[in-house]
């Protein structure tokens, strides 16, 4: 199945390489993105979710998300975008987006983080981002925090990161 949606997300890419737009994944309605925007750029993401150990307000410790840190690539396997904290991408075009969450869903797998829909909140640079009006991470794998037994007093302010990968679609109004 993973493949099948590689495949997918590839053959999209190729489209949009072609002047053709990607088409618009199948996601639950809540994490869909508003009418009148088009797929500009998919794109699939390998890399960390990093976590921190805290001690909340009430006196228990546990992970708590610090940042991502991704690279994505093209259907060739290219890396074209660099995602990190922010949460912000970084196209190699030099131009840059950052957003935030306006939807979550749980991800299918229960071992996964989950799919977002997410709302740009700046751009810098000329260029595909600077264009970026809502982004989807979907079709996600792993990046959950690590086991709750491993944040304790003695592991406090420590950062631990967990492998993840997950598919991302870049909107932008329709021309």
């Amino acid at each position: 199945m993973n493949m099948l949606i590689r495949l997918v997300a590839a053959i999209g890419i190729l489209l949009a390489a072609q002047g053709q737009a990607p088409v618009r994944p199948e996601v639950p309605e809540s994490l869909k993105a508003p009418a009148g925007e088009e797929v500009i750029l998919a794109a699939h993401a390998t890399g960390t979710q990093i976590y921190v150990c805290r001690q909340g307000e009430d006196q228990k410790f546990a992970w708590v998300f610090k940042a991502p840190e991704a690279e994505l690539t093209d259907a060739t396997g290219k890396k074209i975008v660099h995602h990190s904290a922010g949460p912000a991408w970084k196209h190699i075009d030099g131009s840059e987006v950052r957003a935030k969450v306006v939807a979550k869903q749980d991800a299918p797998k229960p071992e996964a983080i989950p799919w977002l829909l997410l709302s740009a909140t700046s751009h810098s640079g000329e260029g595909i981002f600077s264009r970026v009006t809502s982004i989807q991470r979907i079709h996600t794998e792993g990046g959950m925090p690590p086991e709750a037994k491993f944040c304790d007093s003695s592991a406090a302010g420590k950062e631990a990161g967990t492998v993840y990968a997950a598919d991302y679609y870049f909107y932008a109004p329709a021309h």
